[in-house]
């Protein structure tokens, strides 16, 4: 999922550990974990699309049966993409 936001940073993981720098690929994977976890907290595809959107990427609002994150869910989704330096 987070591929759909930082595809080049997924690209660099898979790239590292296929090419068996694991210990670099687990580094970069922690570093994404906590937001990882945070597109996982609610129903796929709610809080991708809300990050889509938060980071201007015209997502577009949400049609049933989807419904947008409750306030809390979505500050704590703001805080992984600022600490993983995106800008929204």
């Amino acid at each position: 999922v987070i591929s759909n936001i930082l595809p080049d940073v997924m690209h660099n993981i898979c790239a590292d550990y296929f090419s068996g720098n694991t210990e670099k690929a687990k580094n970069e994977q922690i570093k994404y974990i906590g937001l990882m976890n945070a597109l996982f907290s609610d129903v796929n595809p709610v809080p991708i699309k809300t990050a889509m959107n938060l980071l201007g990427m015209g997502a577009g609002p949400f049609r049933q049966p989807m419904y947008p994150m409750d306030e809390r869910s979505v500050e704590n989704l703001k805080a992984k993409l600022i600490e993983c330096g995106l800008k929204i």
